[in-house]
């Protein structure tokens, strides 16, 4: 079962921008699970311990969401797993009551004044918490924010059912039934401070989110990387990549060469710490994570 992450929200600056982490959940999960063959190597990266990976060898995955504040708007980049959903295909996830909504408020963030959702793709664990039930009902949980999908993962996951349940028909179709949703590009810009950057492999339409402010830089990761031993090992694809044809391997490949230019990485399923800095090694296509 996962446990209920009650850590302390973590707050970043990133120029004139503030990023506040809030978690819902950490699992504790065996390597095979996502990233089959990790066993084997896990040892060899002693900085991987102990924020993500546990005394017994699992890999600590986080579950959390990260809000932009950037200039007069508020951003909630990716919305966890959610509460009362039917999740048959992924049983951690299955009817799970958190306070999350609570901690989310306790944060200072009152649902009604976030301005823009941001999913990076449209898994489980990243749409959860875009509606709630009421009354039987699904409705958006932040009901005066615009809800940013790229089109292109629209378009995928409204035609092919996930394994892990009906999460478009619960957490997706209800934001467009209320006329929330804008289906955008995979470059979308919200403002001068925050833009997406196309990052496919994982799912069709993956995007990472980029910070830029008063001359630094960040970025959150969504799932083009589920757990930092694959900075180490980029070859080491997600068993939960749409397609096992390389796409993501090369995104990897492609984007930690530039993200190690010193700006701050925000990993979206990252335990501990959850955040640094890409910093290359003597090994080709090989990069640790450093704080």
């Amino acid at each position: 079962m996962p446990t209920v992450d009650k850590s302390t929200p973590i707050t970043w600056t990133v120029g004139d921008a503030r990023l506040t982490r809030i978690a819902e959940l950490e699992v504790h999960w065996p390597f095979n699970v996502l990233l089959p063959g990790a066993e084997d190597v896990i040892d060899d990266y002693d900085w991987l311990r102990p924020d993500f990976v546990t005394d017994d060898g699992r890999m600590r995955l986080s579950m959390h969401a990260v809000v932009i504040e950037s200039d007069g708007l508020r951003i909630i980049v990716d919305t966890c797993v959610g509460n009362d959903k039917s999740r048959p295909g992924a049983p951690p996830f299955e009817q799970l009551s958190t306070p999350f909504l609570d901690d989310f408020t306790a944060a200072g963030f009152d649902p009604a004044t976030i301005d823009f959702v941001v999913c990076t793709h449209l898994h489980v664990d990243h749409v959860g918490w875009n509606t709630r039930l009421v009354d039987g009902q699904w409705v958006p949980t932040f009901p005066n924010a615009r809800y940013l999908f790229v089109q292109a993962e629209y378009d995928y996951w409204r035609a092919e059912p996930q394994d892990y349940g009906p999460v478009f028909e619960d957490s997706v179709q209800p934001i467009t039934d209320a006329g929330l949703a804008d289906l955008v590009s995979p470059d979308h810009r919200i403002n001068d401070e925050v833009w997406f950057e196309s990052t496919p492999g994982h799912t069709p339409g993956h995007v990472s989110v980029i910070i830029s402010s008063a001359g630094e830089r960040a970025v959150i990761t969504g799932d083009m990387i589920h757990h930092p031993l694959q900075f180490a090992r980029p070859d080491m694809a997600s068993s939960a990549d749409y397609k096992a044809d390389g796409t993501s391997t090369a995104t990897r490949l492609e984007a930690f060469p530039r993200w190690s230019d010193g700006r701050l990485v925000i990993g979206t399923h990252f335990a501990g710490r959850t955040a640094g800095h890409i910093v290359a090694t003597d090994k080709p296509d090989s990069w640790i994570f450093a704080p």
